[in-house]
C-alpha cells in the first residue's frame, strides 16, 4: 500500500517525538535522505544518524526499522524519533511527502493492521478505548481486549456455529454420502441452547464492563433547597456548584465526575423541580427532566420524610433524606446522608447496589463496547427466531440460511463481515498517528 506518515505522538514542545511511517518502499524512501541505507533491511532494527535535505541537516535521530510482517501494520514500518520540537516534525513531514508519502488520516495504522489481519475489530477499538480511557479499572478491562483475550471468548461460539452450518449444508446437498454426522432438528436445538446461554453470559458481563468503562450518569434532583449541589460538591470534594439559601440559585445543569470503587460517576446538579413564574428558572425545570430521562440512575434527595413527593419517572430512583443529623427520629426505609457534613457514604453504598457491578467484571474480559453489545444482542435474538422456526418444523434448507444470518452476526463482531462504511466510522474517531 501507499507510503503514509504522521506525528505519532503529541505536538508539544518535548524531549522526543516520534514520527510513524508505513507502507512499500518507505525504507528505500527513508534511505534517501537517511545517513544510514536501510533500503533492504530485512530485520527490526535500531539506527542513529542524521536526516537531511541534500546535504543540509534536519535533526540527529534514532530510527527503527519493523520490516513486514513483523510490524503494527503488516507492512514495512519506520519510527523516527526527533528532538521534540514540531518544527523538526513538520521539516522532516514535509520532505518525505516530497519522496512520495502522504499524509495518513485517522486511526490508518491501526485500520492497516485491521486489513492485514495483525488485529481483528475489537482489538483494534481497544486501541482506540485504551488511549482515552480515564481509570485504572477500566483500562484493565481494555487491555484484555487489546490482548485478544476478549475475542477467545465468542471463538468456541464461532467454531460451533461453522461446523453445524457446514454439517447442515453437507446434509442437504449431498444426502447419499454416509459418512458425514446428520444433523436433525434436536441437534440444532441443543447446540443453539448452549450458544444462547454463553452469549447471555457475555451480554451481562459486557453491560457491566460497559459501567466500568464509561461510567454512569447519576441525575441529583429535588425540590429547591434541599442540599442538590451541596451534594455534588461532597461527591466530588471541591466547591464546583454554589450553593446559598436563595430558592432557584441553580438554573443550568453543573456537571462532575468521581471514581467510587472502580465505577465512574457522571453527577449532574439539576435546577429544584417547583413551579415558578421565573422563565429562567423554568427553562432550568425543563432541563432537570430533561437530564432525568438521559440518567442512568436518579438521586431523589428531600429533606424531611414526609415531604410532599416529586413526580419522577425513571426505573432507577434512590430515594435519599438529606441533613440526616437534624432528625431525630429515623426509620429503617429511607437512606439518609448529610451532604454538608460529606456523610454520603450510605448512597455511594446504594448506587453501587442498583448500578450492580459485581467485583469478578474488574479482573474479567468482556464486550464493553456498544457495538459489540448491539451485536452480541442481536446474536441472542435471531437465536430465538431460529429456535421458533425449528419448533415449527420450518424446512431445514430455511434453518440453514437462518443459521447463516447468525453466523455473520457473530462474524461481524470480530469484523470478519463488517461493511467497509462501519470500518471507517470507527477507525475515524482515532487521532492521527494511531
Amino acid at each position: 500500500m501507499e507510503p503514509i506518515i504522521a506525528l505519532a505522538t503529541p505536538p508539544l514542545k518535548s524531549a522526543l517525538h516520534i514520527i510513524r511511517i508505513s507502507g512499500t518502499n518507505v525504507f528505500k524512501i527513508v534511505s534517501s535522505c537517511f545517513t544510514v541505507d536501510i533500503s533492504k533491511e530485512k530485520k527490526r532494527n535500531i539506527h542513529f544518524g542524521y536526516i537531511q535535505n541534500k546535504s543540509r541537516v534536519i535533526d540527529q535521530v534514532v530510527l527503527l526499522t519493523y520490516p513486514h510482517p513483523h510490524s503494527y501494520t503488516g507492512e514495512d514500518v519506520a519510527e523516527i524519533i526527533t528532538h521534540g520540537n514540531v518544527l523538526i516534525d513538520n521539516e522532516i513531514i514535509d520532505l518525505m511527502i516530497s519522496k512520495g508519502m502522504r499524509m495518513a488520516t485517522n486511526g490508518e495504522f491501526t485500520s492497516r493492521a485491521y486489513l492485514n489481519h495483525k488485529i481483528d475489530l475489537v482489538q483494534a477499538e481497544a486501541v482506540n478505548d485504551l488511549i482515552n480511557t480515564t481509570n485504572q479499572e477500566a483500562k484493565q478491562i481494555i487491555t484484555y481486549a487489546l490482548k485478544g483475550e476478549t475475542s477467545k471468548l465468542l471463538l468456541p461460539i464461532k467454531k460451533g456455529l461453522l461446523d453445524l452450518i457446514s454439517n447442515l449444508e453437507v446434509n442437504i446437498d449431498y444426502p447419499e454420502y454416509q459418512d458425514i454426522e446428520k444433523v436433525n432438528r434436536k441437534r440444532i436445538k441443543n447446540d443453539l441452547a448452549k450458544y444462547q446461554k454463553e452469549i447471555k453470559k457475555l451480554i451481562a458481563h459486557g453491560e457491566e464492563g460497559l459501567i466500568i468503562k464509561d461510567g454512569v450518569k447519576v441525575a441529583i434532583v429535588g425540590k429547591p433547597n434541599v442540599g442538590k449541589s451541596t451534594l455534588l460538591n461532597a461527591f466530588i470534594k471541591q466547591d464546583k456548584a454554589i450553593v446559598t439559601n436563595i430558592p432557584g440559585t441553580t438554573r443550568d445543569i453543573v456537571e462532575g465526575d468521581v471514581n467510587i470503587g472502580g465505577i465512574t460517576l457522571h453527577l449532574l446538579d439539576t435546577a429544584g423541580i417547583r413551579n415558578s413564574k421565573n422563565v429562567i428558572e423554568n427553562i432550568g425545570v425543563k432541563k432537570t427532566y430533561h437530564a432525568i430521562k438521559y440518567a442512568d440512575v436518579v438521586v431523589y434527595l428531600k429533606n424531611q420524610i414526609n415531604e410532599a413527593p416529586v413526580d419522577i419517572k425513571h426505573p432507577r430512583v434512590i430515594t435519599v433524606i438529606n441533613k440526616a443529623d437534624l432528625i431525630k427520629h429515623k426509620d429503617n426505609k429511607h437512606i439518609y446522608i448529610s451532604a454538608k457534613k460529606h456523610q454520603i457514604k450510605p448512597l455511594i453504598t446504594a448506587i453501587k447496589k442498583v448500578v450492580g457491578v459485581s467485583s469478578q467484571s474488574y479482573n474479567h474480559p468482556s464486550f464493553a463496547n456498544t457495538r459489540e453489545l448491539g451485536l452480541l444482542k442481536r446474536s441472542d435474538k435471531l437465536i430465538n427466531e431460529i429456535l421458533n422456526e425449528v419448533n415449527k418444523n420450518t424446512p431445514i434448507d430455511i434453518i440453514a440460511v437462518l443459521l447463516n444470518n447468525l453466523l455473520n452476526t457473530v462474524l461481524e463482531i470480530f469484523g470478519d463481515k463488517a461493511s467497509l462504511d462501519l470500518t471507517q466510522e470507527i477507525f475515524s474517531r482515532f487521532c492521527v498517528g494511531k
